[in-house]
């Protein structure tokens, strides 16, 4: 009989959030010990050298090379091991900036003013971004411009190849265009412009824009040019008030006597009452006719007497 308790594998909680993937923490495990390595091994002869030459004594430098190289080595190490979530606060820093932007002036609003005319100065702002149409279409533009880069980073993770690593491309910045938006990326290594561009619907679907494209920088091609285009610009009905400023002139006069333009059948059009002219000639510009060459001019003699037409 068996005193084991079933295992609980469906619906079990084990109170632990994943921040990283399995495959990027190891990655990052292993490229911050091989970083500090490096940098240890590169101090440590650095700074032996500089001893060695001081003090002449290759025991003592080699020594204190070997304590400053371990201890330069830290920084290096917690950068690249931390360099995942770096990544992930730079995903979401001007989302960031901007909630703590609101909460410094609001607090400074609240310290410096009496609760009326605080209410009444974020009642006023909240009118001014919602009903005043520049001001609203600039803030949806931004607002754009932030979820774009979501959706992107979205699209990568779930059909975009990565490279063995399993680094994405990297979302550099983002910016509002009048159909859309324009993102750039850099791309790591191992990836490519043809790993986006065959994705390219998918990404439109992703975004809920009519087409994206995607194009290489004009001076590197690992950095890449995304527009996400929500609207046609060429579309649009734009009233112009050149018309209006056009004067059109006064109708000449006997205008109104002219016989009216024949209506129907278009009529005939006879070829023999059109004149016949000769093409006049110019005497400077026309070449002389060469001669026509004689088709028999006859045996030629040579010396002698000799017929020495074949030879000719």
């Amino acid at each position: 009989m068996s005193n084991s308790k079933p295992s609980r594998s469906f619906g079990r909680k084990t109170g632990t959030v994943t921040v990283l993937e399995t495959q990027v923490h190891n990655s990052s495990a292993r490229k911050a010990k091989l970083a500090y390595i490096l940098t240890a091994v590169a101090v440590t002869l650095l700074y032996g050298v500089i001893f060695n030459h001081r003090w002449s004594t290759p025991i003592a430098a080699l020594l204190a090379g070997v304590f400053f190289g371990a201890v330069a080595g830290l920084p290096v190490y917690g950068i690249v091991r931390i360099w995942p979530v770096i990544i992930r606060i730079w995903w979401w820093l001007p989302e960031m900036l901007i909630v703590g932007s609101i909460g410094c002036l609001w607090t400074l609003l609240i310290d410096n003013t009496p609760q009326q005319v605080a209410a009444v100065v974020v009642t006023a702002v909240a009118l001014i971004c919602g009903f005043i149409p520049p001001v609203r279409r600039t803030l949806v533009a931004v607002y754009r411009c932030f979820e774009v880069r979501h959706r992107l980073r979205t699209c990568f993770t779930a059909f975009i190849i990565t490279n063995r690593s399993g680094s994405l491309p990297l979302i550099l910045w983002a910016k509002p265009t009048p159909v859309g938006e324009r993102v750039w990326l850099y791309l790591r290594p191992g990836l490519s412009l043809a790993d986006i561009q065959g994705r390219l619907d998918k990404i439109a679907t992703t975004c809920w824009a009519k087409s994206v494209t995607a194009e290489a920088g004009s001076s590197n091609s690992a950095y890449i040019v995304v527009d996400v285009r929500r609207r046609e610009a060429l579309n649009v009905t734009v009233a112009s008030p050149l018309p209006d400023m056009v004067t059109v002139p006064d109708s000449p006069e006997g205008i109104e006597s002219l016989p009216p333009a024949p209506v129907g059948a278009a009529p005939s059009l006879n070829l023999g009452d059109i004149p016949t002219q000769k093409p006049a000639t110019d005497t400077k510009s026309a070449k002389p006719s060469r001669p026509s060459p004689k088709t028999n001019p006859g045996p030629v003699a040579g010396a002698g007497g000799e017929d020495v037409s074949d030879w000719i």
